[in-house]
């Protein structure tokens, strides 16, 4: 599915952000993604979703490597892989069904199947009476569902999240999270980034942890980190 093999990642002339991270992850694998800020978590997304390349090593995305993938075959790559970005990135004279519809529609997907899909997702993330408001009239905490929403909708092979349940409270950061269960279920690969140690506690898949560049494998969180 992914592997990472003794990737390092600099930006210009400056120290590496990455420093030889080595990682596998199978397909249908459920991970968080932990470390403080800065060391290098969302950089690591970066290199998952192929919006860059490493400066050193390989990385191998559904099997191909993509140092050696032409830039023109990335968008199809791209297609199998749903990112929850940490600014949303809506679009903003989309309404919300419009939105969480555009991967279907780039799919091929027929118009009443995308429409009762799209519906019924955005009602389980609790916005159903907020179907057809445009992203400046929805809190940050409703924005960040309805890119939850996008990202899950066509079940993609590969699903990377960053930081998705920042802006919600407790209640729906659990929902939200049983919704990435559930879609991983159906053999999607799931990364979670977040600093949510709680949450990490609670749902206890294995954990990539991130210091100062270099990335460990648990199982579980330190002591320290859950006191």
């Amino acid at each position: 599915m992914l592997r990472f093999e003794n990737v390092g990642m600099r930006y210009g002339v400056g120290p590496e952000v990455l420093r030889d991270v080595s990682f596998a992850l199978a397909p249908g694998s459920f991970h968080f993604l932990t470390g403080s800020s800065g060391a290098g978590k969302t950089t690591l997304l970066k290199l998952m979703y192929l919006a860059l390349r490493p400066t050193r090593g390989l990385v191998h995305v559904f099997g191909q490597d993509v140092s050696m993938t032409p830039r023109t075959e990335l968008p199809d790559l791209r297609q199998n892989i749903g990112v929850v970005f940490q600014d949303f990135r809506l679009i903003n004279h989309l309404t919300a069904v419009e939105n969480v519809a555009l991967p279907l529609r780039v799919g091929g997907a027929k118009h009443v199947e995308i429409d009762s899909h799209v519906r019924e997702l955005l009602s389980w993330v609790g916005l159903g009476e907020r179907l057809d408001a445009r992203p400046s009239t929805l809190s940050g905490g409703q924005q960040q569902r309805v890119a939850i929403a996008r990202a899950v909708i066509n079940r993609p092979r590969l699903l990377l999240a960053d930081e998705p349940t920042g802006n919600v409270d407790d209640r729906i950061a659990v929902r939200l999270m049983y919704l990435f269960e559930e879609l991983n279920k159906t053999g999607t690969t799931v990364v979670i980034a977040t600093h949510n140690n709680a949450l990490v506690e609670k749902f206890g898949h294995p954990i990539l942890r991130l210091d100062d560049g270099e990335l460990s494998v648990r199982r579980k969180l330190d002591t320290k980190e859950t006191s």
